[in-house]
């Protein structure tokens, strides 16, 4: 009888069926393999902005402003009852001082009896760190000693920084923000007691804010972050936005430009439009993905990637606009084809010399800059554009009888960064609960009554490869490719088994119920 090899048999093709059902579960709908990268289809949309005088946002009327905020601003926490809780968010408004060359910087009251101190805002590191000791660049510094809530970690701690290194040690104490809370926080805290380059000549911080992922904290990931200690005892929102207010205005010594750290949300009056979000790629730096950048309207024609080869960050405690360098020259080059100066200095394109001109703006011989991002819709990008008046910076106190200026854009080794040059241009809210970074216009990006930032879309990404990120390729038509791949095994390995199976059962004689085939015993054991 062959009542043994059909029960194997029928065993194996349920199990195959079983297998090839999840196979094609996984299977997406259709195949779609990265395409090759080319200019995006814009759809009849144009990102080029209008003549430099003209108004780049109609004005909103309040009722249309007020929808655009709810949809925009949805499941965020918004400043609609200022007198809820802890948190206060229109107090937080002007919260912040100081200009894209330095940094911005927030006050806080740091210990018992309360000292207060100067901290720079830095979404491009996880460490919160003050002077511990006199320093020639600082003004002030935190003196564990006269603060009796201070205690020791017993942690040493070492960060570098692109520009800049410091040396301290770990412990935690009680926070106040003056602007803001009502309340203090007990925070881990760094104490820097040596460093090279970090406090800088004419700078007003003593001390750095960290709000970047506690995954590049030092001197362990383990080590909470400021922010996340705030959402946890304030029972805020886990987001953050920020206006740095800026744009055009010339660098001085006074640091009196202002702006706003709003911690636990967004709020309505520092933005204008609809707020448009990219994802965040990466849960270290706020890593996010750039598909283009356009000069004047015109695609530099590189391949995506190249804008994403190590990684592009939104980093506030970064001055200027950093291309990696293949991108660096390429943005050189359209911009001395498209600007009205035929030539201009080497030095002043690598930051080693300023251009000064003679009681004029330069800003009409410069084009537009425009930096395309993923939309939250991966089928979809929108373009943050900048003006000349974000990159070429004025500079105040070189010659009485000259305006001179600084170019804010620069080489790096590798990363994209988006600095506080092109920040200053847009409201930016660091939605970490959702994964997203969100630009929209920001009221105070104005030079002379004039906005110098724009922000346009949605344009289809149907020519742009499904991943910009090197290293990172959709899975999608991997997980299609390995699920056809092993319902064809299946089916091989089925027909094996039915042409081993067939002659076994017809030729066995049904008298001797104890002779067994060597291929059904080799079948047996395959599946033991």
């Amino acid at each position: 009888m062959c009542t043994l090899a059909e029960t194997q048999l029928l065993l194996l093709l349920q199990l195959l069926f079983r297998w090839t059902t999840q196979a094609l579960a996984q299977t997406p709908n259709t195949f779609t393999l990265p395409l090759k990268v080319s200019p995006i289809k814009l759809n009849g949309a144009s990102p080029r902005l209008p003549p430099l005088t003209a108004t780049l946002a109609a004005p909103l009327g309040n009722e249309s402003r007020g929808r655009l905020r709810d949809v925009a601003a949805e499941g965020l926490a918004l400043a609609l009852d200022p007198t809820r809780g802890l948190v206060n968010f229109l107090s937080m408004v002007d919260n912040l001082q100081g200009d894209s060359g330095r940094g911005y910087y927030l006050e806080m009251l740091i210990g018992t009896p309360p000292q207060k101190l100067q901290i720079l805002v830095d979404t491009g590191s996880s460490n919160f760190a003050v002077a511990g000791v006199p320093h020639s660049h600082t003004t002030s510094y935190f003196d564990t000693e006269k603060s009796s809530t201070y205690r020791s970690k017993n942690l040493n701690v070492n960060v570098k920084y692109t520009q800049g290194s410091w040396t301290g040690s770990v412990g935690e104490d009680v926070v106040t923000i003056p602007k803001g809370f009502n309340s203090t926080f007990l925070v881990n805290i760094a104490i820097i007691f040596e460093s090279e380059d970090f406090f800088l000549p004419e700078t007003k911080w003593n001390g750095i804010l960290g709000l970047a992922y506690a995954i590049l904290a030092k001197p362990s990931s383990s080590l909470e972050t400021f922010f996340d200690s705030l959402v946890k005892q304030a029972e805020i929102s886990n987001i953050f936005s920020i206006q740095m207010c800026g744009a055009g205005l010339p660098r001085d010594r006074t640091g009196t430009n202002g702006g706003s750290l709003v911690m636990g949300g967004v709020e309505p009056s520092l933005y204008e439009g609809e707020i448009w979000y990219t994802t965040i790629k990466k849960e270290w730096y706020y890593q996010i993905e750039i598909l283009k950048l356009e000069i004047g309207g015109q695609n530099l024609n590189l391949d995506c990637s190249e804008y994403n080869i190590d990684k592009a960050i939104v980093d506030s405690g970064t001055t200027l606009l950093h291309l990696p360098p293949k991108v660096f020259d390429a943005v050189i080059e359209a911009i001395s084809h498209t600007s009205l100066i035929s030539e201009f200095s080497e030095g002043f394109w690598t930051g080693s010399q300023l251009a000064c001109w003679n009681y004029e703006t330069p800003w009409s011989y410069f084009p537009n800059i425009s930096i395309y991002l993923r939309d939250e819709d991966s089928s979809k990008s929108f373009c943050i554009t900048i003006l000349p008046q974000l990159y070429i910076l004025p500079i105040l106190g070189i010659d009485s009888n000259y305006e001179c200026y600084r170019f804010g854009i620069s080489s790096s080794a590798d990363a994209l960064v988006i600095g506080a040059t092109v920040m200053e241009g847009f409201y930016v809210v660091f939605d970490r609960a959702r994964k997203r970074i969100g630009f929209a216009l920001s009221p105070c990006a104005e030079v002379d009554g004039v906005p110098v930032s724009a922000i346009s879309g949605p344009f289809s990404t149907e020519d742009i490869a499904s991943s910009c990120i090197p290293g990172s390729p959709s899975k999608e038509p991997i997980l299609w490719i390995v699920s056809y791949a092993l319902m064809s095994l299946c089916g091989i390995i089925f027909l094996i088994l039915i042409s081993l199976m067939f002659p076994f059962c017809c030729l066995h004689s049904s008298h001797d119920p104890n002779l067994v085939n060597d291929e059904s015993c080799l079948v047996q054991h395959r599946w033991k």
